[in-house]
Parts: C-alpha cells; sequence; structure tokens
C-alpha cells in the first residue's frame, strides 16, 4: 500500500522526530502527537509539521482520518490506551513501529548500523559526519541533535548510504539490514524488557546476523558477545588505544583539544585533532573514523571533518562559563556513561570541584543499577541527587532514589526534589556544575544558567 500521509505517535522522541523530518523532506503530509513541548517540536512545527499535545482523537487533523492513505507510526513509549492510538487500531489503519518503518527505508539503501548500551549517539553522529563532510556523502537518522547542522537527520541528494543509531530498546535493531554494523558496548541494560544480562547479550548476538553477506562488523574490543555472522562478513575490533585492527596513539591534550594520530591495518593517519576534550570521545572517534575509512573517506577529509566537529546537544554541552563557574549539561543515565563522563571532567579540571546534579531515568534502571549508580557518583566531590524521572514507567514499590544516595560514598551530598533545585543552588557556590540525565533535567539548565549568571554576573 502507497501512503501520501504519515502519523506520528511520540513525534517529539528523538528517533521519531527524525524520521518525520525525512517524510516531510520527501514531500509527505507529515503530522504528529507528542505528551510534552519541547525544542523538538517547536523545530517541527517551525518546519511546517502539525503537532497536537492532547491525545483526545478530535486533535487528529481531519485529512489524517482516512486509512487508505495514512500510516500510523508509533514508538514503544505510547501506552496502549492512548485515545488517539486506540482510534486509529479501530479504524483500520495500519500502524507501524518505529523501527518497523526504519527498517523499511535500511532494505532499500546500503545502511551502516550503529549499536552500543552507549556511545552510538556519539558514534553515528561522527561517523555520518565524516561521511557526509568527504566525496562519499550519506543521509543518516541520529539519536541526538547534531550540533554541526542543529538536526538528527542528514540527506544527501547523490548517497544511497545511510548511517543509523541501532537502538536495543524493546529489540527495534533487528528490524534493520546493516550492510556495515557496529557495536560499541553490550553492559546490560533495559531489564525492563530483557529480564537478564544474557537475554541482553543474545540479542546483540542476533543482531550480528542481519549483517549483509560480505559485510562488515566492526565491534569494540573486549566486548562480551558472540558474533553470528552470514557467510563473507569481515570481523574488525577497535579500541581506543589498546590495539585491535583500529586504535588511537600518542594522544596527548592540547588547549582542551585531543591529538592523536589513527592506525589502521595498512596506514597511520597521524594527528588527528579532536575538539570535544572528552578522552570517551577517542573512542567513539576511533569507531567513527574506521568506518569511515573503510568506505572510501580520505585522510585528508578524515582530518578536516574530525576537527570541526563540534559535538550533540546534551553531550558534554558547555552551558555557561565565568570567572567563578562552569556550568555543564550531559545526557549520561547509564552507570558506566556517568563513570566515563565524570572521570573526562575530573581530567579536564583536575584543580577545581566538580558538583554533580544527576536526575535517575527509570525505576526499573535504578533498581537494577543502584549500587553501580552509586560507585560512579561517587567520583564527584558533591552530589545533588534528584527523584527519579519514570518516562514510559509506574512507580515501582521501594524504589526511589533513595536506593542510589546511601550507598553514595561522599559526605557532602543531598536529596532533592526538582522543585526545590534552584533554591538549594542559591546557597552554593559551585566551580564546576554537570546535570547528568536523560529525563526532563534538560528543562532546568536554561533556569539554573540563569541562576549563575545573575549571581556571578558573567556572560554566557
Amino acid at each position: 500500500m502507497d501512503f501520501t500521509k504519515y502519523y506520528f505517535l511520540g513525534i517529539g522522541g528523538m528517533g521519531m522526530s527524525a524520521l518525520a523530518r525525512y517524510f516531510n523532506s520527501k514531500g509527505f503530509q507529515t503530522a504528529g502527537y507528542d505528551r510534552v513541548q519541547s525544542k523538538v517540536t517547536a523545530d517541527l512545527q517551525a518546519e511546517g509539521i502539525q503537532i497536537n499535545f492532547d491525545p483526545n482523537v478530535d486533535q487528529i487533523p481531519i485529512s489524517f482520518r482516512y486509512p487508505e492513505n495514512t500510516l500510523v507510526v508509533v514508538t514503544p513509549a505510547i501506552p496502549d490506551d492512548l485515545p488517539q492510538l486506540v482510534y486509529f487500531r479501530e479504524n483500520g489503519f495500519t500502524i507501524k513501529k518505529r523501527a518497523e518503518l526504519l527498517g523499511d527505508i535500511t532494505r532499500k539503501a546500503s545502511t551502516i548500523c550503529i549499536a552500543g548500551t552507549h556511545g552510538k549517539t556519539t558514534t553515528s553522529t561522527l561517523t555520518a559526519h565524516l561521511l557526509y563532510q568527504s566525496h562519499i556523502s550519506c543521509n543518516a537518522f541520529l539519536g541526538g541533535i547534531a550540533n554541526n547542522y542543529n538536526s538528527n537527520l542528514l540527506l544527501s541528494k547523490d548517497s544511497n548510504l545511510f548511517v543509523i543509531e541501532a537502538d536495543e530498546y524493546d529489540r527495534s535493531f533487528h528490524q534493520l539490514s546493516p550492510y556495515m554494523a557496529a557495536i560499541t558496548s553490550a553492559d546490560p541494560d533495559h531489564l525492563d524488557i530483557y529480564q537478564t544480562p544474557e537475554a541482553y547479550r543474545e540479542s546483540f548476538e542476533h543482531f550480528t546476523s542481519l549483517i549483509s553477506p560480505g559485510g562488515v562488523l566492526l565491534m569494540k574490543k573486549g566486548v562480551n558477545i558472540q558474533p553470528r555472522l552470514q557467510k563473507g562478513v569481515k570481523q574488525y575490533t577497535y579500541s581506543m588505544n589498546d590495539g585491535g585492527d583500529f586504535y588511537a596513539e600518542n594522544i596527548h591534550l592540547v588547549n582542551h583539544e585531543f591529538h592523536f594520530d589513527f592506525v589502521t591495518p595498512s596506514e597511520r593517519i597521524s594527528d588527528i585533532r579532536l575538539k570535544i576534550p572528552i578522552r570517551i570521545n577517542i573512542e567513539n572517534s576511533v569507531a567513527a573514523i574506521a568506518l569511515a575509512w573503510l568506505n572510501g573517506v580520505t585522510k585528508e577529509e578524515i582530518r578536516t571533518a574530525i576537527a570541526s566537529y563540534s559535538g550533540i546537544y546534551r553531550r558534554f554541552n558547555l552551558v555557561f562559563r565565568s570567572e567563578q563557574t562552569i556550568f555543564m549539561d550531559d545526557y549520561a543515565h547509564h552507570p558506566k556513561e556517568l563513570k566515563a563522563s565524570i572521570l573526562s571532567i575530573k581530567e579536564l579540571f583536575p584543580e577545581k570541584k566538580i558538583t554533580g546534579i544527576f536526575q535517575p531515568h527509570l525505576y526499573s534502571r535504578t533498581r537494577d543499577f543502584a549500587s553501580d549508580f552509586a560507585e560512579a557518583l561517587s567520583l564527584l566531590d558533591e552530589l545533588i541527587l534528584l527523584d527519579i524521572y519514570p518516562a514510559r514507567e509506574e512507580p515501582i514499590e521501594g524504589i526511589s532514589s533513595e536506593m542510589i544516595f546511601r550507598n553514595v560514598k561522599l559526605d557532602n551530598k543531598t536529596l532533592c526534589s526538582r522543585e526545590n533545585l534552584l533554591s538549594l543552588l542559591k546557597d552554593k557556590h559551585p566551580e564546576v556544575l554537570v546535570t547528568f540525565g536523560a529525563g526532563d533535567i534538560d528543562k532546568l539548565v536554561p533556569l539554573i544558567k540563569k541562576q549563575l549568571m545573575e549571581q556571578t554576573n558573567g556572560n554566557a
């Protein structure tokens, strides 16, 4: 069936908004619903996409109420009893999960899919940037807003190559058809879906079986899975500086910029300059450069594109800086991400006191990793711990931020409600302040910035 209209339930999500942008750019009528107004939804509306924020059926535009020409796309975050979803289901509309639609696109293209518990957004964005700025070019569906393009979608008139962030939640990445795939990590997560670490890792093993014959698997050295590769698939490994087929050497930090040499199986590319001075991004860069190199991007194109890369919204964003205070915002919401983030920030500012504000994301993740969160947060000098952001989940009895808090090995720690955070910060004068989390903590960032500016009379 050929559709002329696309209606997205949960259109403000990062993956959904990229798809909405894609179909809107192709000239299809595009609209959708989301529970929350955000910068993403405002940007989509500015691009001509109709969005409503009320789940009632009468909010669906009249032109999207015809099942013969409207495809409904749904994200796992949408509850089954949402009135608009019930209406579409009961009236014979074709309904697809976001991952199914993305899979349909990948089957018609040459696709590079980047998967992993963490690192996949940065690695996929870097890979897309390297290819897009080269003679190869590419299209991309990204899991974050790339600062270079102020978008999570890249489109090319001349290329049938796509870069896709492969999401493991709800086994979504099993819908994809990669010709190249990278796996950055497979540390257990989403145990509300997978139940056991073994089942989580098995889903990555199944993902590797989807790589086309003659394709490529690039995997971080030491990732604990056993690939199931089709005939002719080549396998490569990478690391930051621990060997493998691709790795970095001569890493050094110069004026908040990492310099390193990139080593391939057959040559060395010297003097790579990464302006995002977070050590974990060297590892992500190695993976991205390896994928670009395997696709024919030249040495000089690699050097130029890496040097021009300016990061992703909410990934180590410098929000505010004055003589007294540095304020950063980061999306880290898994214990290993938190640990890597905090250690990187401490490396950048070794003489300064680091104060972290962390909002746990999901009751189930807090339950499963409370002690690991506490261990990571204990690396801070001071912790302000907020209540759990539930997202799609209902509360779980006995699960709260207190589970993390009581195991944090810091004297200087505070449990605080989201509503009381600004008043708590008024009495503090942080040297380096960092907000962490994947919930709605980003809505507090401009308010914190405003308050810091008023306190310090600094400049953004």
